[in-house]
């Protein structure tokens, strides 16, 4: 290689660390472009970066409640107990509940018969404690979960959520009622032997 050579290869190398010397080739997300909040922003008029909410809308999380919103405390129910509620309910309780709560609600559902744990009975007479806590507190549940228990709020309306309380205090009346407070009718025909139906 002739000193022409080595000078021009040279001049070449020199040429090619300015031109991509001020080129950055990593990446770094620390490095790029954003505004910090509350930062002044020249792609606004105003010149905020801080936008306000989009009118008529909520943010996600912003509200806790809905249309049928009860306390966790309260015993109301805000729907009218119809038959229809009740059927409702049952469709529901079989399709969302059944799999760890059984179809008796006694906590012995398919799920927690294949290992995991096992819910709490609704209807007990040795534990009362889930037939004397508020509706409130059973649409809480629901609603964000407790314990094992996923949150059912985006699969379950509001109103079915409450159709499916209803039926969960049908069934703890069902399997609790004493026999006073049945209808005559349905009284005699227990005690001679026949079914409630």
């Amino acid at each position: 290689m002739t000193s022409a050579s080595r000078i021009l290869l040279g001049v070449c190398a020199a040429m090619l660390a300015l031109i991509t010397g001020g080129c950055q080739i990593r990446q770094d997300m620390a490095d790029q472009p954003k505004n910090r909040p509350l930062s002044p922003s020249p792609f606004f008029d105003d010149g905020r970066s801080e936008r306000s909410l989009v009118e008529n809308t909520v943010a996600r999380g912003s509200i806790a409640d809905d249309e049928l919103f009860v306390p966790k405390e309260s015993n109301a129910f805000p729907l009218p107990l119809t038959p229809e509620l009740l059927q409702r309910g049952q469709e529901r309780y079989k399709i969302f509940c059944i799999p760890c709560h059984g179809i008796q609600g006694d906590g012995k559902g398919m799920v927690a018969m294949r290992g995991m744990k096992h819910p709490p009975s609704f209807i007990d007479p040795q534990d009362p404690r889930l037939r004397q806590v508020p509706n409130g507190y059973l649409y809480d549940v629901v609603t964000n979960g407790f314990g094992a228990m996923l949150n059912y709020s985006a699969q379950i309306p509001p109103a079915d959520r409450w159709a499916i309380i209803a039926y969960v205090r049908a069934l703890q009346l069902s399997r609790n009622a004493p026999l006073s407070d049945l209808p005559p009718a349905l009284r005699d025909k227990l005690n001679a032997g026949g079914s409630a139906k």
